[in-house]
C-alpha cells in the first residue's frame, strides 16, 4: 500500500477498510487505523513494549555521533520505557504539569501570546509557524523548567536538529552540524541542573532531579521533554489555524464566540493529530483485529487514522468546531497517555483565543506544504495576511 507522508489520510481510509491490519513497506510496520483497535494495543502495554517508539528513519554517521557523545546521557526515557522503568521516570513529570502548575503557568502564556501577536500586528502579514508557533511553546516549557530565558532560543533550536538528526537523511557535514547544535542544547540542560547548587527547587526541573538518575539518564529525560513539551504544542498551533482558515465559517464562528476555542483544539487534534502515531513492538505472538502477529512484530498506531474513524466519529472528514468535543487518542492513551496534555491544550486555547481578538481578519496567503513528518505533523510555512 502506497503511503504519502505529506496526506496520509487516503491510506489510512483504505486501512481501516481492509480486513485485519495492513502492512506498510514505507513503514516497515502493521498500521493500526482503526479506533478500537489502537485503543486495545494501548491499554496492553505488556503485550506491546513502547522500545523504539520513535525508531529513526536516518541514522546519524560516526562523526555526528563523536559530537553526541561528548555530553551526557542514559536511558531509560520516558517515551520509549516500559514498566516500572516507565512509571520511575514518567512520575515526575506527572507532578511536574500537574493541573495547579499549568494554571499557575496560564497567566505567563497569556501575557506571552499577546506580547508575540503585537509583534506583528501592524505588520499585515506574517509567517506564523517561524513568528509565532515555533516561539511561544519552547517559552512556556523553559519557564517551567526555570530556563534562562536567554537559552530558550538555542535549546528550541537544539530541540529541532535532534528531531532532524534522526528523521531528516543529511549529508555527514549537515549531520556534525545538527550534532553540535544538540550537544549545546544538552549543555545548557546540564548547566540548568548544576546551577541548581545542590536545592532541586519546586518546580518541573526540581521535581526530575529528585525522582530520576543516573545524571545522564536525567539530562536525557530532560531533553525528551523538552523536545516532547513544545514540538507537539507548535505542530498543534499551526494546524489548529490553519484548519479554521481554510474553512471561513469555521473562523468567523470563532472569533464572534471565543468561548468556542477549546472545542476548536480538540477539534483540530482529532482531525489532524499532531503526532500521527508511535511504533510498538509484540513481546509475544498476538493476534489483533484478526491477523495474527509474531513475536517482534512492528505496529504503528496510527491516532491521526484513529481520529477519522466513523466507527467513533460522525462525519469525520468534516472540521467542525461545534460538535461536540471527541474522545479522540491525539495525546495517546493508557500507560503512554501524554502528561503535558493539558498544558498544550492550554497553550493552544490561548493561541485562538489572541488571535482572533486580535487579528479577525486573518487569512490565509496562498497554498500550504505540510512537513513529511509523522510525529510532529504541521505546515512548513503559514503565510497569513489581513
Amino acid at each position: 500500500m502506497e503511503f504519502d507522508r505529506r496526506d496520509p489520510y487516503p491510506c489510512y481510509a483504505r486501512a481501516r477498510e481492509a480486513e485485519g491490519l495492513t502492512f506498510v513497506r514505507e513503514l516497515d510496520a502493521w498500521l493500526v487505523a482503526r479506533d478500537a483497535d489502537a485503543r486495545a494495543v494501548l491499554r496492553d502495554a505488556e503485550t506491546f513494549s513502547s522500545a523504539g517508539a520513535m525508531r529513526p528513519e536516518a541514522m546519524p554517521g560516526p562523526e555526528a555521533i563523536a559530537v553526541l557523545e561528548t555530553v551526557p546521557s542514559g536511558r531509560p526515557v520516558v517515551l520509549s520505557a516500559d514498566g516500572d522503568e516507565h512509571r520511575r521516570v514518567r512520575e515526575p513529570l506527572v507532578r511536574g504539569l500537574s493541573p495547579r502548575r499549568v494554571a499557575a503557568a496560564v497567566p505567563f502564556v497569556e501575557r506571552r501570546a499577546a506580547e508575540l501577536v503585537a509583534s506583528f500586528a501592524g505588520d499585515g502579514r506574517v509567517e506564523l509557524m517561524s513568528r509565532y508557533a515555533r516561539v511561544l511553546p519552547g517559552e512556556v516549557i523553559g519557564h517551567l523548567l526555570g530556563l534562562d530565558p536567554a537559552d530558550v532560543p538555542a535549546v528550541i533550536r537544539g530541540s529541532y536538529r535532534a528531531e532532524e538528526l534522526v528523521f531528516t537523511p543529511m549529508e555527514p557535514d549537515e549531520q556534525v552540524a545538527a550534532a553540535h547544535e544538540v550537544a549545546g542544547m544538552k549543555r545548557l540542560l546540564e548547566a540548568l541542573v548544576r546551577g541548581r547548587d545542590g536545592d532541586p527547587g519546586d518546580d518541573l526541573t526540581g521535581e526530575m532531579i529528585r525522582a530520576i538518575e543516573p545524571y545522564g539518564t536525567l539530562i536525557s529525560n530532560l531533553q525528551n521533554l523538552l523536545l516532547a513539551g513544545h514540538l507537539t504544542t507548535t505542530a498543534l498551533i499551526g494546524t489548529a489555524v490553519l484548519h479554521l482558515l481554510r474553512d471561513r465559517d469555521q473562523w468567523e464562528l470563532l472569533c464572534r464566540r471565543p468561548e468556542l476555542a477549546a472545542a476548536a483544539v480538540e477539534e483540530a487534534a482529532r482531525h489532524d493529530a499532531p503526532v500521527q502515531g508511535f511504533r510498538r513492538v509484540a513481546t509475544r505472538p498476538v493476534t489483533i483485529a484478526g491477523t495474527d502477529l509474531p513475536a517482534g512484530a512492528h505496529v504503528l498506531v496510527a491516532f491521526g487514522a484513529a481520529g477519522r474513524d466513523p466507527d467513533a466519529h460522525a462525519r469525520p472528514d468534516a472540521f467542525d468546531i461545534t460538535r461536540e468535543p471527541a474522545r479522540h487518542l491525539a495525546f495517546g492513551h493508557g500507560a503512554h497517555a501524554c502528561p503535558g496534555a493539558q498544558l498544550a491544550r492550554e497553550q493552544v486555547r490561548i493561541s485562538l483565543v489572541t488571535l482572533a481578538r486580535e487579528l479577525p481578519g486573518l487569512r490565509l496567503a496562498g497554498p500550504v506544504e505540510t512537513q513529511p513528518n509523522l510525529i510532529h505533523r504541521s505546515p512548513e510555512e503559514l503565510i497569513l495576511t489581513w
